[in-house]
């Protein structure tokens, strides 16, 4: 990953995680909501790493064999500590966050986990691991700050082991048709999010599934949730307006710009450009 989108990607959340988590909690992700009417948008968030790890197949604790979980853009390790309590898993957690990570370590540690789940500063297009070394590769919505997905797909696919199940949770735009191209608004509404969240060209779900096509998975599952996660950026704006966020608003440049970011994600989703997916697939045994 270039240094220049390294940087700005790891500012980024080094300057906005503080207010997120006084404002969210652990989980740096969309929810999942069943009726569209949940007010517990925290438990959505839980819910999202449920259902994900149902769509799976690992989700049941009993039979998912899994024993080594990497957590690729682990935030403040939300999910690792998911994962290590439900499954009784040793975790490793990447992040390009130094605060990310320093926080990570520290709720860990607070909630007696610190034997099972590990944190380290790393870019997900180079992980710091052997090779065939985890049953579960975790990836919740880190795929979108990747300039390279063929890269991405690369690393998911060499760090799993035989049998190991990957996991990717991402944002993606809306797939075309044989020779169709993203509109010129929809090319710039893009071009704004990117700018604030440090985003690289999008893809959409169908380039991921060709990836994984190309790295040999089996049993390739993708599902569109664009629906089931659409109250999320209404709920992150109304949010905004609490006023351990207005405080913020007026100290950060960034948190301001990432503010008005919301807008146009919900644009981006409004006008169907915007889609929420997820891929999974198993390494060759």
């Amino acid at each position: 990953m270039g240094t220049e989108l390294k940087d700005g990607i790891a500012t980024f959340y080094d300057e906005s995680t503080a207010i997120w988590e006084e404002v969210w909690g652990e989980h740096l992700h969309h929810g999942y909501y069943y009726t569209g009417k949940e007010k517990n948008h925290q438990k959505a968030q839980v819910d999202m790493i449920e259902e994900s790890l149902k769509f799976a197949g690992v989700g049941d604790v009993t039979t998912s064999g899994v024993k080594r979980a990497v957590d690729v853009g682990c935030g403040i390790g939300g999910s690792s500590r998911f994962l290590a309590t439900k499954y009784g898993a040793q975790v490793r957690g990447i992040t390009l966050s130094p605060f990310q990570c320093r926080r990570a370590q520290f709720l860990t540690q607070k909630a007696g986990l610190e034997d099972k789940a590990k944190f380290s500063v790393a870019d997900a297009l180079a992980m710091p691991f052997q090779k065939e070394t985890f049953d579960l590769v975790w990836s919740m919505e880190s795929g979108e700050h990747m300039p390279d997905k063929k890269q991405f797909m690369r690393e998911l696919v060499r760090v799993a082991a035989p049998g190991g199940r990957i996991v990717v949770v991402t944002w993606c735009h809306r797939n075309l048709k044989d020779g169709e191209k993203l509109t010129r608004f929809e090319r710039g509404l893009l071009k704004l999010i990117n700018s604030i969240y440090f985003l690289p060209p999008w893809v959409s779900m169908n380039r991921y599934v060709a990836l994984a096509e190309e790295e040999g998975l089996e049993g390739i599952k993708t599902a569109d949730w664009t629906q089931v996660v659409k109250p999320f950026w209404p709920a992150v704006l109304v949010s905004c307006l609490n006023w351990k966020s207005i405080k913020v608003l007026f100290t950060s440049e960034t948190v301001r710009k990432g503010a008005l970011a919301i807008l146009y994600m919900m644009v981006g989703y409004s006008v169907g450009l915007i889609k929420f997916g997820v891929i999974t697939g198993q390494k060759k045994k």
